[in-house]
């Protein structure tokens, strides 16, 4: 897979093209009346008629460049409809950029992490990344006691791996997206998107908006070390289990929240690695529901005493 990369304004845009290295599709993209013909099912799909008459071209001309090109898998039929009693095909290119490709030159390692997307991430993004821009603020508890149990957060180093991720699929914005719970609350910050980074005694945001989460924590018992799931019923109270969540903001309901939250500390990381390096897993039952949430336990897989992979709880 090949893709044509263009900078605007020091950002950069991609999108998927197919590289022609020999004579298939070279002769078309060479005629002049061919490439009106592939520019104009560019706009919108159309038949070989309506293209005709569009382009003031005599219709055996453009059967024939339409024939050639459908032979090249440079356009295909998109979809088939009867018109005046026969069956008219609409075609459309069959990818949106084509490059000529020479066989020699020197490749060269691409410096920016450039990848495609997995659908079901991109969908979970949404709308915290949209067209390659990042729409929301990353917030973490604050170092300092804080909060109604006066606790001071010691996870937030976490969303310098999660900023790692996210900043793979969006440009760096104009403004500073990293902000502390506290001072989210002092300067009544709530109407945007938020992605969370810890739980309900370390992030004063995430205990706000803990009754609204389908997996949450248990408020009844303090140090509140228990997560309940409202879907299943089942109740998890290892220290190094985590809340994976997306809902729709209680603030403004134009905006979402991500929530990565655990019991304690290693749970926090649990999520946080959990979205960043095993998503795949972690998304396999997510299928584009603004509210939405799993629950995730760490484990320590080379023994070192640290969480280094995820397991899936429900």
């Amino acid at each position: 897979m090949a893709f044509l990369v263009t900078e605007k304004k020091d950002k950069f845009y991609i999108k998927g093209v197919r590289t022609l290295s020999s004579d298939s599709g070279i002769k078309s993209l060479a005629n002049s009346t061919a490439r009106k013909i592939l520019y104009a099912l560019a706009e919108r799909p159309s038949y070989p008629a309506e293209i005709a008459k569009k382009l003031a071209l005599h219709e055996q001309i453009v059967y024939y460049h339409i024939r050639r090109m459908e032979r090249e898998n440079m356009i295909y039929v998109k979809n088939k409809s009867e018109l005046g009693g026969a069956l008219a095909k609409y075609y459309a290119p069959s990818e949106s950029a084509f490059a000529i490709e020479l066989p020699f030159g020197e490749e060269t390692l691409a410096e920016i992490p450039f990848r495609k997307e997995n659908p079901k991430l991109k969908q979970f993004l949404y709308p915290f990344i949209s067209a390659g821009k990042f729409n929301a603020s990353i917030v973490v508890g604050s170092p300092d006691p804080h909060g109604l149990h006066q606790v001071r957060s010691r996870d937030g180093h976490y969303g310098i791996d999660l900023a790692l991720q996210l900043g793979q699929y969006s440009a760096i914005p104009e403004d500073f997206v990293a902000k502390l719970d506290v001072d989210v609350r002092a300067e009544n910050r709530y109407n945007q998107n938020l992605i969370l980074v810890g739980g309900i005694l370390t992030n004063v945001i995430t205990a706000e908006i803990n009754k609204y989460m389908p997996v949450r924590f248990d408020t009844e018992n303090f140090p509140f070390r228990k997560i309940i799931s409202q879907n299943s019923g089942k109740s998890y109270t290892e220290d190094n289990c985590g809340i994976i969540a997306k809902i729709t903001s209680p603030f403004d309901k134009d905006k979402s929240i991500i929530v990565l939250a655990g019991i304690r500390f290693a749970g926090t990381k649990a999520a946080v690695l959990g979205l960043t390096r095993h998503y795949e897993t972690i998304l396999q039952k997510y299928s584009g529901e603004d509210n939405w949430g799993c629950v995730v336990q760490g484990l320590d897989i080379d023994g070192d005493g640290k969480v280094d992979n995820v397991r899936v709880m429900e």
